[in-house]
């Protein structure tokens, strides 16, 4: 609890003369050497030396005053935490206002130590690791959990950061945190087996906040997760397989009854659509893995987009729309040409698909010199504004029943965001119901590929 400090006297009718002028003050002063000039004219004019004794008074009003100045200068610079001397005048006020000041601020200075020491205590009991890193990456504080997560020690105040967190990705992340708004998983380096979040925030310059957190059992039931579909993904395989086979078989039968045809060509369209699926999913697990396609191949965009551009006609036979391509940039793409392809097909087809029959599709590849871009604009449905931040999750649908018909299987555009995120890439979307959307897939220039003469 904070104790105030002794007040004086004068301090205390601080209410009363808190609104008062310097006049009210200067008139103490003032009253002082009139009634020493006073007392120096009566004595003057009885002694017969009338200047003379106006100016001892004035002599000995300005020794008072030097007096007062001494007590000031020696309040402040020996004891300014003492109760301060009972003086009058100006020099009264200015040290009421100077004390009043202090005592404000030593105020305002415990209720703000009390609350960092709360701050402190709050963080401190927090399980997530919190780690104060200063410009020169110095570790400057930490809380016991960052001990048991990232196994700082005592000895390490005053270490660089990457000292002790040496992890590459970690370095890669430190040096470029604001590529990675998410933050960055990583395993502990604490215990085996042990993954942390860790998500940095720059303050005050280039002073950092980490902030680290166990993510171990989210990690485990993701890969569970990623292990299940992989494996169920090739078990269904098999008898899709044997069912198609099947199908076909009875399928090119001339004899065949037309109701059962009917029937076979329904098993046959739902059998294409478990297949793209299992296709799919399988594809997500493996872009999800660690068994990553290099991906340093250099892309000719031309070629690419022209064999796109077949494709897209051969897929628009039953749609007739009218396609159009637009190449304006000399640039090539550097990265994995399977997956990209995969993944400018799917933004392809959707445009097709959800584009009522007699629309325009635009197809594009553009650069401004410091991004490529991939674009597919079309004239379709379009989607409601608050559904452009699902738009990329697993199996998300902004109308199930459209995309039942459609045959899609929900996958397509997140293959679309891991392809691109691989890349260094990202997805942008922009769209207005009734009016059509424009996808766009935006590559960093390092993606980029000129030839030079």
């Amino acid at each position: 609890m904070y104790e105030p400090y002794p007040v004086p006297e004068l301090a205390r009718e601080h209410k009363k003369f808190r609104y008062s002028s310097l006049w009210a003050f200067a008139k103490q002063d003032l009253r002082l050497l009139a009634f020493l000039l006073l007392i120096a004219a009566c004595v003057g004019i009885g002694l017969g030396y009338f200047w003379i004794c106006i100016f001892s008074a004035f002599l000995i009003f300005f020794t008072l005053q030097l007096r007062s100045l001494y007590l000031v200068n020696e309040w402040i610079s020996n004891r300014p935490y003492d109760v301060p001397p009972n003086l009058h005048g100006i020099w009264g006020a200015l040290l009421f206002n100077v004390y009043r000041a202090q005592r404000q601020e030593r105020i305002v200075q415990a209720e703000m130590v009390g609350l960092i020491d709360r701050a402190q205590s709050s963080l401190v009991a927090l399980a997530e690791a919190v780690v104060l890193i200063d410009e020169l990456q110095q570790i400057e504080w930490w809380n016991p959990a960052a001990e048991k997560l990232l196994g700082i020690q005592t000895l390490d105040r005053g270490r660089n950061i990457l000292t002790i967190l040496r992890q590459p990705s970690f370095i890669e992340y430190f040096n470029h945190i604001d590529q990675a708004p998410d933050g960055l998983k990583m395993k502990s380096s604490a215990f085996e087996d042990h993954y942390v979040q860790v998500k940095m925030t720059r303050f005050g310059g280039e002073s950092r906040l980490l902030v680290a957190y166990d993510v171990t059992r989210m990690h485990n039931l993701e890969q569970m997760r990623k292990d299940f579909v992989d494996n169920i993904s090739h078990e269904l395989r098999t008898p899709l397989t044997v069912l198609s086979g099947y199908i076909e078989t009875f399928l090119d039968q001339e004899d065949l009854n037309p109701r059962w045809k009917r029937a076979f060509d329904q098993m046959q369209a739902q059998n294409k659509r478990m297949n793209a699926l299992v296709n799919d999913l399988l594809l997500l697990s493996r872009l999800e893995s660690n068994k990553q396609i290099a991906k340093n191949q250099i892309i000719e965009m031309p070629s690419l987009m022209n064999q796109l551009f077949d494709d897209a006609q051969a897929y628009n036979v039953d749609y007739h729309h009218t396609l159009n391509l637009d190449i304006d940039s000399h640039c090539d793409l550097i990265g994995s040409d399977m997956e990209l392809a995969s993944a400018f097909s799917n933004l392809i087809t959707n445009a097709i698909k959800y584009t009522p029959k007699g629309g325009t599709i635009t197809m594009g590849w553009h650069d401004d010199g410091e991004q490529g871009i991939f674009t597919v604009q079309d004239t379709g449905i379009g989607i409601d504004p608050k559904h452009l931040p699902r738009l990329t999750e697993r199996f998300y649908r902004v109308d199930s029943a459209r995309s039942r018909q459609t045959g899609g299987t929900g996958l397509g555009l997140a293959i679309v965001k891991h392809v691109l995120m691989q890349h260094g890439a990202y997805l942008e979307i922009e769209s207005k119901e009734n009016q059509g959307s424009i996808f766009k897939a935006i590559f960093p220039k390092e993606r980029l590929y000129q030839m030079t003469e």
